[in-house]
């Protein structure tokens, strides 16, 4: 009872029993009318032909009584019926079945007024005569000349027609149910045509709920139920689109916050972390599982972090704050708290943008130092140049000897002036990639054989072995004088800092099919582990006092790691004080 297709079955089903029951009582109670009717009208016929037969007598004595009665039991047998003679007053004067003279006044019977006053009475009682259920006909007797007439009546039992209207009841009934059960089929196979596109809706709508959008209804006919079909698929299609859009947004905008450099918190106004993308987990050490749909102050490792954003919450104004995180490392993090309003007007969270500006500020320190090293660098070999000059224009330049010395430590300190502002504008050009690379095939054995010898002098100065590995017919594709400056740079650092007796040596083969790596190693003097990190910083010296003696500028290795860089290789240092130093170079064999 619960389907829509049961319910209307049941619905057409009770309308038509109703219908149908309704008609099979009329037709028996119109039967039973009839029936009566014509058995009243052939009574009626029957009683006419015994007035206008029989001999009629007046009078009430005892053979007028006896007269009437043979003739009602003779009677009685021709009409197969109850005949009784009733005289003007109402007395019983002759009875087919009961002693007339015991008989009550029938003067008001129904049948007698009936016919005293229409022609013909009629009325259907339990005859308490009888005691059976019995249909009285009677008439008026025109032909006795008394002021009222007698009335000459005729009853008949209904069992006849109770047992015509049973079998007729019988018959209706059985038609009645094959009736009910072909209305009952044809009833469910009306309600199955028109609940079966509704249940199709149906399905469909629940598809479209469940977000399957390509749910379609397959509209067969144009009427009310396929124009709702039409409507359904008309809304699917909407549907579809919108969401492809929406999709297509959500897409875009997870990629967006997936590949910023920034990390990207949203917070409800309930405090509730409703997002986080993957920069921010980063930052703040939490993954978005941890966190999200959970309260920001379970961040319990950020306690600075969640007063910040209380403080926000309690504002609801734009915030900016540097703040200094040691978990999970130590990091500088710009933070900036916007509000978010909902149709501009009612507040409904946090927006917390996270910057890392530790690099930044590392590099605005490093300008800084930069400035204050160049200026302090220029400033020295200047300083010696003015005050040695003056010295000479105070009278030593008349001294030959003084004057000889005094001008080769000019000629130093400008020398080493003029590497010092060549290796700035170098080093400037490479960093802002200005450096135009020619590339072309180096073959490395006869190139590390050409530059050693450049180096040959000044390392036998110092009694120092220069010793190669090159693995035979290696070619690498680079710029062949960038190349060469890198490897002389790092070479001639190896014989600066390696003691008189000391060993250099390179060493190069191929990692792959696409690699190559060199290795430069001295048995120097190293440099400590927590040096390590910054010696490619520029004019940054572990020993400061040993790298001026040695007429360095202390841009040497900031220019080498930039050239590699420019070839798309790496660079990496090992060491080991008083052990020795190497540098690791990867370069692609083709760019």
């Amino acid at each position: 009872m619960n389907s829509f297709r049961t319910r209307l079955t049941v619905i057409i089903i009770a309308m038509i029993a109703l219908s149908v029951t309704a008609s099979g009582l009329f037709m028996m109670k119109t039967f039973k009318e009839n029936h009566i009717n014509a058995l009243q009208d052939n009574m009626v016929r029957e009683m006419q032909f015994i007035a206008a037969k029989m001999e009629w007598r007046t009078g009430d004595s005892q053979s007028v009584l006896d007269y009437y009665t043979q003739e009602a039991a003779e009677l009685k047998h021709f009409t197969e019926a109850r005949v009784t003679f009733i005289r003007n007053d109402g007395v019983v004067i002759g009875d087919s079945d009961y002693d007339a003279g015991k008989m009550d006044n029938h003067y008001e019977r129904e049948e007698v007024q009936g016919a005293i006053k229409n022609g013909v009475g009629r009325s259907i009682r339990k005859s308490d005569t009888v005691n059976q259920s019995m249909m009285y006909v009677a008439i008026p007797i025109e032909q006795i000349p008394t002021e009222k007439p007698y009335i000459i009546r005729l009853a008949v039992t209904l069992d006849e027609v109770d047992r015509s209207v049973a079998r007729l009841t019988m018959v209706l009934a059985g038609g009645l149910l094959i009736l009910f059960v072909i209305a009952a089929l044809i009833s469910y196979r009306i309600a199955l045509s028109m609940t079966r596109p509704l249940e199709q809706i149906t399905k469909v709508a629940k598809r479209i709920k469940n977000m399957d959008y390509r749910a379609r209804v397959k509209v067969t006919k144009q009427d009310e139920i396929g124009e709702l079909g039409t409507a359904i698929n008309a809304m699917a299609d909407s549907l579809q689109v919108q969401m492809g859009r929406i999709k297509q947004n959500e897409s875009q905008l997870q990629s967006v916050l997936a590949n910023m450099i920034n990390g990207v918190v949203m917070i409800d106004a309930s405090g509730t972390v409703l997002l986080m993308n993957r920069r921010a987990e980063e930052v703040l050490g939490f993954s978005a599982r941890e966190l999200v749909g959970r309260h920001y102050s379970d961040a319990k490792q950020q306690y600075e972090l969640s007063q910040i954003i209380k403080e926000a919450f309690q504002t609801r104004q734009h915030l900016k704050e540097e703040v200094t995180f040691y978990y999970p490392e130590e990091r500088l993090l710009e933070l900036n708290l916007v509000p978010i309003s909902q149709g501009g007007q009612e507040f409904s969270g946090i927006l917390l943008v996270l910057q890392d500006v530790s690099a930044i500020r590392r590099l605005e320190r490093m300008r800084s130092e930069f400035v204050a090293n160049v200026s302090h660098e220029l400033k020295t070999p200047i300083a010696a140049v003015k005050g040695f000059a003056e010295t000479l224009l105070g009278g030593a330049v008349k001294d030959e000897e003084t004057a000889s010395s005094f001008l080769k430590i000019i000629y130093d300190e400008s020398d080493r002036l003029n590497r010092l502002i060549g290796d700035i504008l170098e080093l400037s050009k490479i960093e802002s990639r200005r450096v135009p690379l020619l590339f072309s095939p180096v073959e490395l054995e006869g190139f590390v054989d050409k530059t050693l010898t450049l180096l040959e002098a000044e390392a036998n100065r110092k009694g120092i072995q220069l010793h190669q590995k090159v693995e035979s017919g290696l070619f690498v594709e680079a710029d062949e004088d960038r190349l060469r400056q890198i490897i002389m740079n790092l070479l001639s650092n190896g014989i600066n800092y390696t003691m008189e007796g000391g060993r250099v040596s390179i060493d190069i083969h191929a990692l792959n099919d696409d690699l190559i790596r060199m290795k430069i190693s001295d048995t120097g003097i190293g440099i400590p582990k927590k040096d390590l990190p910054r010696i490619f910083e520029r004019f940054y010296r572990v020993d400061k006092a040993r790298s001026r003696s040695s007429g360095g500028t202390g841009l040497g290795l900031s220019i080498v790691k930039h050239l590699v860089e420019l070839h798309k290789g790496t660079i990496t240092v090992e060491s080991t004080v008083g052990v020795g130093t190497t540098f690791t170079i990867d370069l692609p064999v083709i760019q």
